[in-house]
């Protein structure tokens, strides 16, 4: 996950420990709404990614749920809308890098309004 974070830390400009709870709750929030299987293979590819998932406190806290949850948490972490926007695409063009298009799209097409913000 080190190059995860580091990647949004200078792309993004953002500060290291936002960057690195960002991480954990999108991931956190896959494991919540994404199918079991599919989830369980991306993390699969990406050292530390539950780790980072659990951290996050596992999906917990998203309130309302689904997609517009987790973008209320992540900008209760001080992220804009678009810096939320960013921060996601990153993740998610990381995890295609490390687990496939395919694993990356399954995921993304089970998730009611995933597709929106990546």
């Amino acid at each position: 996950m080190n190059e995860l974070v580091g990647r949004l830390v200078a792309e993004l400009g953002i500060d290291r420990d936002v960057a690195e709870k960002a991480v954990g709750v999108i991931l956190a929030f896959l494991i919540k709404e994404g199918p079991a299987d599919k989830v369980k293979a991306l993390l699969d590819h990406m050292p530390g990614a539950q780790a980072a998932a659990e951290a996050s406190g596992g999906g917990g806290g998203f309130g309302m749920g689904g997609v517009m949850g987790a973008g209320a948490t992540l900008m209760g972490l001080g992220l804009s809308m678009p810096q939320v926007q960013s921060v996601t695409k990153t993740v998610m063009a990381y995890a295609r890098e490390t687990a496939g298009e395919d694993a990356v799209g399954e995921i993304v097409g089970a998730i009611p309004g995933l597709s929106q913000f990546i």
